[in-house]
């Protein structure tokens, strides 16, 4: 038994109706009427989400608290053994090398200028030819 519908005037622009109507057939909707109103009730849930702790069990906060916990704890680890392993390379080098103060100075200021510029996305290629005088 279908429920009883309210009949009321809306007014949209022409391109809101143009994408209702292209979206209509997307979303397995038989009418703009019925994509209109799962619109609303989608809205309306985005707009009651703020509201949404009320709703949702503690456990579902804690659970996901722990996921983010283990998370940061797994790539706390990771990097401290990428550090490490720096380390000893930086180690590695300086000990067979012989590169002054003032080098090493210019090198890291090079060195954070292009990992800023490039957003940490650096190549071991471009630091050859940063060597050979290519670049």
């Amino acid at each position: 038994m279908p429920r009883e519908k309210v009949k009321f005037a809306l007014r949209i622009s022409p391109e809101t109706q143009q994408l209702v109507k292209d979206l209509c057939p997307r979303d397995n909707c038989q009418s703009q009427n019925e994509f209109i109103e799962k619109a609303i009730h989608f809205y309306a849930g985005h707009i009651s989400a703020k509201d949404s702790v009320d709703f949702l069990p503690p456990i579902f906060a804690t659970t996901l608290k722990g996921i983010v916990q283990d998370s940061e704890n797994r790539t706390a680890r990771l990097l401290f053994k990428l550090a490490v392993e720096v380390s000893i390379m930086m180690n590695v080098l300086a000990s067979e090398l012989d590169i002054s103060e003032s080098d090493i100075e210019k090198l890291r200021n090079r060195c954070v200028r292009e990992v800023k510029k490039t957003n940490g996305s650096i190549s071991f290629q471009e630091a050859v030819r940063y060597q050979k005088g290519v670049d």
